[in-house]
């Protein structure tokens, strides 16, 4: 990791052959990538020793399933053909999903039903959404500096569901 100004902590990713961020042990891909490890706010909280490397590695394996699984909201046309209905009037009966999407909504769900319903809010918020902490406490009508203390017990559990060491 190198430090180049304020702001940024560069880190060098491996990239497989089908544009999938490789992480931890993998083998070594077809090429890599500099990004920036703060960027989001989990790499924020990580970058300044808020959350461990078990904890970070465990919400970016949510998110990683949470895009995946396609949860996330379309921003652009979807360009597919339209579905053929077998009544008039009427379309298919829902998404194609292929294999991947399925697993990766599946472990989603079993990650976030590990965390509890007392947790998975932050968890979504920060992880999947984005959202800062401030916001996030804000949004849940939380007090200042609870969401971390709720988020690290959250994120606790996340890494003990994906068995992270």
């Amino acid at each position: 990791m190198t430090k180049p100004r304020s702001g940024q902590m560069l880190v060098e990713r491996a990239i497989g052959r089908d544009g999938e961020i490789l992480r931890g042990n993998r083998r070594r891909g077809v090429r890599s990538v500099t990004v920036n490890a703060v960027e989001s706010p989990l790499g924020w909280l990580l970058a300044r020793g808020m959350v461990t490397r078990r904890q970070f590695d465990a919400g970016e394996q949510l998110r990683s399933d949470w895009e995946r699984g396609g949860l996330s909201a379309r921003v652009t046309m979807q360009w597919d053909a339209a579905p053929i209905g077998r009544q008039r009037g009427g379309s298919a009966s829902g998404p194609d999903l292929m294999a991947g999407q399925i697993d990766a909504r599946r472990r989603f769900e079993g990650a976030v039903a590990a965390a509890g319903p007392g947790l998975s809010d932050i968890l979504w918020r920060v992880v999947c959404s984005g959202e800062g902490m401030r916001e996030a406490e804000t949004a849940l009508g939380w007090p200042a500096r609870a969401g971390k203390l709720v988020l690290v017990l959250a994120l606790d559990r996340i890494a003990d569901y994906y068995r992270i060491a």
